[in-house]
C-alpha cells in the first residue's frame, strides 16, 4: 500500500512530463545519429551480450561501495584510527566511478519507459543525480581536511540514494521494468499443439496464434513455418502487430528486433529472447511444440 501510494503521488506531478519527454527525445536521437554504431553502443548498454539488463549489475558497485564508506566513516569517528579515513575516501571515489556507468545505462533503459514507470525512473535518476552531488561534495570537503563535513555529506548521500535504491526496486518488482514479459503465464507446449488451419495464414504476414493459452506467432514463407512466442520480452509488445524485415521481427512498441529463425535478440531494449517453436502442417493444421534452448 505504502508503495502504490508513493508511486502514485509521484504518478501526479505533472512537470516530470515535459522534462521526461524532452529527455528521452535527447537520448533516442543521441543514438539515432550514431547509426549502426549507435544502435550497438545502446545495445551494449541495455545488456544484450549479458542476456538481462547490465543497469541491475553495475548498481552494486556504487551502493556496495558507499555502503562501505558509510561503514568505515562511521569506525573512524567511533575510533579514530586514519586507517578507515582513507579506505571510506577509495570507496567515495569507487562509488562515484560506478555511478556514472550507472547512470548512462540506467538513462539508457529509461529512455524506453512510458507510464508511470516513466515518471518514477525519472524521480530516481534525479534522486540518483543528487546522491551523487552530495558524494562529490563529500569527496571535495575530505580533501580539504574538513573530514566531519565529508562524512556528514556521505551520510547524507547515503541516505538520498538508499530511496533511490527503494525505487529502484518499485521499478523491478512493482512497474515490471527490465523482467522477462515473454516468461511466465501459460506453460509453452511440449508436445505437438494445433493453433490453427494452415489455409488461414498468409505468405509473409505476421500472424497472430493461441498454442493452449499461450501466445504465438506465425511466420509463413513459401512451404516453411517459422513460429515465436508472441509477447515480446522487453514489455510485452504484441509482436503479431510488429512488422518483418528480411529475418527480423520489430516488436511495434519500443523497437526491440528478434531473429525469426531463433527467437534471439538481435536489437534491444529488449535483454531476453523469446521462445522459439518447432511448426508443422499435419492434417490441415498448423502445430507447434516448444523448441528448447
Amino acid at each position: 500500500m505504502a508503495t502504490e501510494t508513493a508511486l502514485d503521488i509521484i504518478n501526479r506531478q505533472d512537470w516530470l512530463e515535459p522534462v521526461a519527454n524532452k529527455l528521452q527525445k535527447t537520448v533516442h536521437g543521441a543514438f539515432e545519429a550514431g547509426g549502426d554504431a549507435g544502435q550497438k553502443v545502446k545495445n551494449a548498454l541495455h545488456g544484450v551480450w549479458l542476456g538481462h539488463p547490465l543497469h541491475a549489475v553495475i548498481t552494486d558497485v556504487p551502493v556496495g561501495a558507499w555502503t562501505a564508506a558509510a561503514v568505515c566513516d562511521a569506525m573512524e569517528e567511533i575510533t579514530g584510527h586514519k586507517q578507515f579515513a582513507q579506505t571510506a575516501d577509495f570507496a567515495v571515489g569507487v562509488g562515484l566511478a560506478g555511478a556514472v556507468v550507472a547512470a548512462v545505462s540506467g538513462l539508457t533503459d529509461w529512455s524506453d519507459t512510458d507510464g508511470r514507470a516513466r515518471k518514477v525512473g525519472i524521480t530516481h535518476g534525479l534522486l540518483n543525480i543528487a546522491a551523487a552531488g552530495l558524494y562529490t561534495a563529500s569527496m571535495i570537503s575530505r580533501a580539504k581536511g574538513d573530514r566531519a563535513a565529508g562524512r556528514g555529506l556521505g551520510f547524507l548521500g547515503y541516505a538520498v540514494a538508499f530511496g533511490s535504491a527503494w525505487l529502484g526496486g518499485s521499478l523491478v518488482y512493482t512497474e515490471q521494468v527490465g523482467v522477462n514479459h515473454a516468461a511466465g503465464g501459460s506453460p509453452l507446449p511440449a508436445d505437438w499443439t494445433p493453433v490453427m488451419a494452415e489455409r488461414d495464414l498468409e505468405d509473409g504476414e505476421l500472424t497472430r496464434a493461441d498454442a493452449n493459452g499461450y501466445p504465438v506467432v506465425l511466420i509463413k514463407r513459401g512451404d516453411k513455418i517459422a513460429a515465436l512466442g508472441g509477447r515480446c520480452s522487453h514489455a510485452g509488445g504484441p509482436l503479431a502487430e510488429g512488422h518483418l524485415d528480411g529475418d527480423a521481427l520489430t516488436c511495434p512498441w519500443h523497437g526491440s528486433r528478434f531473429d525469426i529463425a531463433s527467437g534471439d535478440v538481435l536489437d534491444g531494449p529488449a535483454t531476453n529472447p523469446v521462445p522459439c517453436f518447432e511448426a508443422r502442417v499435419h492434417n490441415g493444421q498448423v502445430e507447434v511444440r516448444n523448441r528448447p534452448r
